[in-house]
C-alpha cells in the first residue's frame, strides 16, 4: 500500500514518485518539492512514474527501490537476468535500460560529475567495445562470495547478504563453465575466477581457511588459496594467466589488475597512445603501471634513445611488469607507492605521463608533481602531455580540476562502455600544456 507520511521517509515506506535525473552510482534522484525530501531510486529510469520502497533513510535523504513501474520510459527493457531486481544481486544497475540508453546515462553522469565537482563543461560520448554479446558475457573476472553453507553467490546491493545464483549473465563463458555457484566451497569466504579469453586459460583464487583437500573439482589451469594473512598456497598450476592485448602476450598474476572487458585493453591502449603522443627519444612515466601494458607500448614508441619509468606498488604486478617489459631494456619498473617515488625522484625529465590509478583517483602529491610542484621543481615546460585513465567520473573530475588549476588544459575526453549493464564507465582524458 502506498504511504505518504508527513514526516521524513522511513525504511519500508512505499512512495509514489517520479524519477528524475541519473546520478553517479546507478541511481535516479527524485526531489520532493512539497516536503524537501531527496530520494535516490534504483531500478528506475529518468522520467518514470514508479512506486518505490524505501530501503534506507537518513536525516538528509533516503534510498529506495522502484518495485512497480506505473509509467515506463521508452528506454525500458525487460532485464535479461532474473537476479537483476529489487532485493536481488547488486552487481548490475542498468539491465532494465537498453544499451544505447545505458551509454547515454553514463555520458550524462560523466558530464554531471565534471561540471559539479570540477567546474568543467565538456561533451563526451560513451563508446561500445568489442567483446560482449549485447552487453552480456564479457566479465572475465568474477568474485563469488561464499556463505556459511558453502554455497557461492553474489552480494545484494549495499549488503553483505549473499544471493545464491545459478549463473551470472555478464560473466564470460569461460567463467560460467567453471560453475562456481554449482559447487560447495566448505571453509571458503570467496572464490574469484579469472580467465584469459585469447588463450582459454582459467584461474581461481580461493580466500579463507579452506584446505586443498576441501576444494571441489573445478576446471582451471591454476588454483591458489589465499590465507587471511595474505599468504598464498599454490594448489595447481602456475600463478598467472596469459592475456593478449595490442598484438602481444602479457603475464598477469591471479588477483592482479587487468581490464575485465575483453575489448578494453586494446581500446584503452590505442586511446592512451593517441593521448600521450609519445615521440622517439622521449622519457615517459607510467604511473600505477599494473602489469606494464601502457609502459610496453610507450617503450616501443620512444625507442632505445628514450626511456620509460613504470611505477607500481602491488608486488605481483611489479613482477609481472618486469617480466613483460624484458624486450625493452630502456624501460624500468620502480616498485613503491607512486606519490612516495615521485616525491623522492621527481619526474625524471619526463615529457609525457600516463596514469591509471585505482577508483580512489590519484593521490594529491601525484597531481602536485604533475603540475611542477614536486620535490625536484622541474620546469613547467618539461612535461607536455598527460593521459589519464579513470574508472570513476567523480575522482576524475576532482583530479582534472586540480590539474587545470595547475596549468594544464583538457584537450580531449573519451568514454568507453567497459562495464555494460552496470553504472561503471572507463574514461581517457588528454591533458596538454597551453
Amino acid at each position: 500500500m502506498t504511504t505518504k507520511a508527513a514526516s521524513a521517509p522511513q525504511a519500508g515506506d512505499v512512495l509514489e514518485l517520479t524519477a528524475g535525473e541519473v546520478v553517479h552510482g546507478g541511481w535516479c534522484v527524485s526531489r520532493q518539492d512539497d516536503t524537501g525530501w531527496v530520494i535516490f531510486v534504483r531500478h528506475a529510469l529518468p522520467g518514470e512514474r514508479v512506486l518505490a520502497t524505501v530501503t534506507q533513510a537518513t536525516a538528509r535523504f533516503a534510498r529506495a527501490d522502484a518495485t512497480e513501474i506505473l509509467q515506463p520510459s521508452a528506454d525500458r527493457v525487460a532485464p535479461p537476468c532474473p537476479y537483476a531486481r529489487p532485493g536481488g544481486c547488486g552487481g548490475c544497475d542498468w539491465q532494465h535500460a537498453s544499451l544505447p540508453a545505458q551509454r547515454a546515462l553514463k555520458a550524462a553522469v560523466i558530464r554531471q560529475q565534471l561540471s559539479r565537482i570540477g567546474g568543467i563543461d565538456t561533451e563526451v560520448q560513451v563508446e561500445a567495445l568489442d567483446g560482449d554479446d549485447g552487453g552480456l558475457g564479457w566479465r572475465t573476472v568474477v568474485s563469488f562470495a561464499v556463505g556459511a553453507s558453502g554455497k557461492a553467490g553474489l552480494r545484494k546491493h549495499r549488503s553483505h547478504e549473499i544471493v545464491e545464483i545459478e549463473r551470472c549473465l555478464i560473466a564470460h563463458e569461460l567463467v560460467t563453465a567453471a560453475d562456481v555457484p554449482g559447487k560447495r566451497w566448505p571453509g571458503a569466504e570467496a572464490a574469484e575466477v579469472s580467465v584469459a579469453p585469447a588463450t582459454g586459460e582459467r584461474g581461481v583464487l580461493v580466500t579463507g581457511p579452506s584446505t586443498d583437500r576441501s576444494l571441489p573439482e573445478i576446471a582451471a589451469d591454476s588454483i591458489q588459496l589465499v590465507r587471511k594473512s595474505g599468504a598464498r598456497t599454490p594448489v595447481r598450476g602456475r600463478s598467472y594467466l596469459t592475456q593478449r592485448a595490442a598484438g602481444r602476450d602479457w603475464r598477469v598474476s591471479l588477483g592482479a589488475f587487468w581490464q575485465v572487458h575483453p575489448g578494453a585493453a586494446d581500446a584503452l591502449a590505442s586511446a592512451v597512445l593517441a593521448a600521450a603522443d609519445p615521440r622517439p627519444g622521449d622519457t615517459a612515466l607510467d604511473l600505477y603501471c599494473g602489469a606494464g601494458l601502457f609502459a610496453g607500448l610507450l617503450a616501443e614508441a620512444v625507442g632505445p634513445d628514450g626511456s620509460v619509468i613504470a611505477i607500481e606498488q602491488e608486488p605481483s604486478s611489479v613482477r609481472d611488469a618486469r617480466h613483460n617489459l624484458r624486450a625493452w631494456p630502456w624501460a624500468r619498473v620502480q616498485p613503491g607507492d607512486v606519490a612516495a617515488v615521485l616525491r623522492e625522484e621527481g619526474l625524471g625529465g619526463a615529457a609525457i605521463a600516463v596514469l591509471d590509478p585505482p577508483r580512489t583517483g590519484a593521490a594529491r602529491p601525484v597531481i602536485d608533481a604533475l603540475c611542477g610542484r614536486g620535490r625536484s621543481q622541474e620546469p613547467d615546460s618539461v612535461l607536455r602531455r598527460i593521459a589519464y585513465v579513470s574508472c570513476d567520473p567523480a575522482t576524475l573530475a576532482r583530479d582534472l580540476r586540480l590539474l587545470l588549476d595547475g596549468g594544464w588544459q583538457l584537450a580531449g575526453l573519451r568514454g568507453y562502455d567497459a562495464f555494460p549493464m552496470t553504472h561503471h564507465v572507463e574514461c581517457v582524458a588528454t591533458l596538454a600544456r597551453d
